[in-house]
């Protein structure tokens, strides 16, 4: 198992808004600093979650800066329009001391092209200055990095050490059967809240970057204990590893979809978040139903939990 940065349970911080609409960059830093406090390891910073298309390439810096500032382990996420923003983002990050890479793939231009991904990757790592990077692996960028490009790049890069697989559980297995078993330098992320037990289990993970772990960080992080100690063939743990993910599935499968980060920020507001109130664009909101059903199915699961913990 990889001693990097890309261990334990990470989550993918959302941006937290001012009154106008704006990043809170501020308020940013101090959930950063909270989720570490409660537990994660580290935390990504910009990813989908991040929503990293709704920012400038500046305002993203701004927010890493922050981050780092306040002495919270960051991984930057690397998504950009064109591969001169990815660079630029890149560097950036291992200039104000980042800790990791989320090396996304190029999208829009050229997406299915494995040429292009591959020139767009290198010149990514070109620029990340041996910072470990994972490469981000989902179906909604409409690329799949196989095994033979991924180590095709690790023969030049190697700190390019494994995937954050945000893929179902067949995307997942197929990451560690050709790719990350077998050489400890190498690691699996699971990607996506819905496959934690399958990807630690099932495929040898080691570690998890969460959507659902910002606003529910003690039951994510004993959902991740649970499952390592049930790949060491715990039988107990893969029981209760097992009640607790199904427990948490319904709000775990928001992850799934377009709508992630308003559910999730609802989710933070219910804690008491108020910052996570507002988005970027005043038309991105849930409707009274989808809020309604998130705080009933909130409330049913902390009632479930509290019990069953207990």
């Amino acid at each position: 198992m990889s001693d990097s940065i890309f261990t334990g349970c990470i989550p993918a911080l959302m941006t937290p808004c001012k009154e106008d609409r704006t990043p809170d960059f501020n308020a940013l830093a101090r959930k950063g600093k909270e989720l570490i406090a409660a537990g994660m390891s580290a935390v990504v910073y910009c990813g989908s979650m991040g929503d990293w298309p709704l920012l400038s390439d500046e305002e993203r810096m701004v927010g890493v800066e922050a981050l780092v500032n306040a002495g919270v382990p960051v991984i930057v996420g690397t998504g950009a329009i064109n591969t001169k923003s990815a660079v630029a983002i890149t560097a950036h990050a291992a200039r104000v001391g980042a800790a990791g890479l989320m090396i996304i793939p190029r999208v829009l231009s050229r997406g299915t092209s494995v040429a292009a991904q591959k020139a767009h990757f290198t010149a990514i790592l070109e620029a990340a200055s041996g910072l470990p990077a994972v490469i981000y692996n989902s179906p909604y960028y409409g690329f799949a990095t196989r095994a033979d490009l991924f180590f095709d790049l690790r023969a030049s890069y190697s700190n390019l050490i494994g995937f954050k697989e945000f893929g179902g559980a067949a995307d997942m297995s197929y990451a560690a059967e050709t790719i990350t078993s077998g050489d400890d330098d190498l690691t699996l992320m699971v990607g996506v809240d819905t496959q934690v037990f399958h990807g630690f289990v099932k495929c040898g993970a080691t570690g998890a970057i969460t959507g659902i772990g910002n606003a529910l960080p003690k039951e994510v992080l004993h959902l991740v204990e649970l499952c390592e100690k049930a790949a060491t063939g715990d039988a107990a743990a893969r029981v209760k590893a097992r009640e607790l993910e199904e427990a948490l599935m319904v709000l775990s499968k928001f992850d799934e979809g377009v709508d992630l980060v308003l559910f999730y920020k609802y989710l933070m507001v219910l804690n008491g978040d108020a910052e996570y109130t507002l988005h970027f664009n005043e038309t991105d909101a849930l409707t009274s139903a989808q809020q309604a059903f998130v705080e009933t199915q909130y409330a049913q699961f902390k009632a479930w939990y509290a019990d069953w913990a207990a």
